[in-house]
């Protein structure tokens, strides 16, 4: 069934969008079948100048949501805004991204707005009415077919790097601004956002990840991989068991209890392939594991083995790339 009314939720942080929006306003474009019928919104700071950017991927109106409360992401103040957005299009599936702050804020919005949600899928589409979609169990050891049911609506959100991003050439992404009101007097209030240094791609949306486990043995020795990263464009992650030793800090943990990233290239170095890891990071495309031990468990889901020491091998492999590369 085409002509379902479709609204994207774009993710921006510091005025920049995130560049898994726009794989989730194609997604939103392909379940809405015209430009008419798909809008997408922006919400804080600098959402307004951010609109036009979206051009050309379907939507033919961005709202946008600014001013006082919406400095910094705050889940009440957000909920709100999306929630103005959906009513003001007349919303029958909201489309966003299974990053963190989507994580964050769509089920609060599925409870304010009674609305079925699949979240994490690796493909969708519509059957009649309704959203079909696939998504992965267990640590990615099965897939589930998931659908909504009923007709109210429909939400759902799509992983980082699975969905590529298209211009199809259609929508004006023109913008129109929302008067929301933040909430006042919530419970809830973000005083301060601390971000990491690093101007590299966030771990959940890089299509290259470099990571180190236990066998790096410092955070000094993580150098080597930093090294290998710039080369290529990637972004460097870690273990928890190396996260745990002190060698790298949290945000760049990849697994269970870490991040879940799905690269189209995931290097794993020194790192053994415990259940928690693997669950973090086998969905990636390609994966490449540099090891000591033949039998170590991450061989068991890599693309292709190097048995050897990763201090040996990773900057012979850095040379190498810097050769092609050049």
């Amino acid at each position: 069934m085409s002509g379902m009314k479709v609204l994207v939720f774009a993710e921006q942080r510091d005025g920049k969008l995130k560049s898994s929006s726009l794989e989730a306003l194609t997604v939103g474009a392909k379940l809405a079948g015209s430009a008419a019928n798909l809008a997408a919104v922006i919400v804080g700071t600098g959402s307004d100048a951010l609109a036009g950017q979206l051009a050309g991927y379907g939507a033919d109106t961005v709202y946008t949501v600014t001013g006082d409360g919406y400095a910094n992401y705050n889940v009440m103040a957000w909920s709100a805004a999306v929630e103005a957005a959906v009513k003001g299009h007349g919303t029958q599936i909201l489309v966003g991204v299974a990053s963190p702050m989507g994580r964050d804020l769509f089920p609060r919005l599925s409870a304010r707005l009674d609305g079925a949600l699949l979240t994490d899928v690796t493909a969708v589409e519509l059957k009649g009415s309704n959203l079909s979609a696939v998504k992965p169990m267990y640590a990615g050891k099965c897939l589930a077919d998931v659908a909504t049911t009923g007709s109210g609506l429909q939400m759902v959100t799509i992983r980082p790097n699975v969905f590529p991003a298209a211009k199809n050439n259609q929508g004006s992404a023109k913008a129109t601004a929302l008067s929301v009101a933040a909430p006042t007097g919530a419970k809830l209030k973000t005083v301060e956002i601390r971000k990491g240094k690093s101007a590299k791609a966030d771990l959940t949306e890089a299509a290259l990840i470099i990571s180190g486990g236990r066998a790096m043995a410092n955070s000094d020795n993580f150098k080597i991989l930093h090294e290998c990263a710039d080369v290529i464009g990637a972004t460097v992650g870690a273990s928890r068991a190396a996260v745990d030793s002190g060698y790298a800090t949290h945000d760049m943990q990849v697994g269970q209890t870490g991040k879940t990233v799905n690269p189209n290239l995931y290097i794993a170095c020194g790192i053994s392939g415990s259940i928690q890891h693997m669950a973090g990071m086998r969905t990636s495309k390609v994966i490449v594991a540099i090891n000591t031990d033949k039998d170590a468990p991450i061989f068991s889901v890599a693309s292709y083995g190097i048995v050897a020491d990763l201090f040996q091998a990773v900057p012979v492999l850095t040379k190498k790339l810097k050769e092609l590369l050049k």
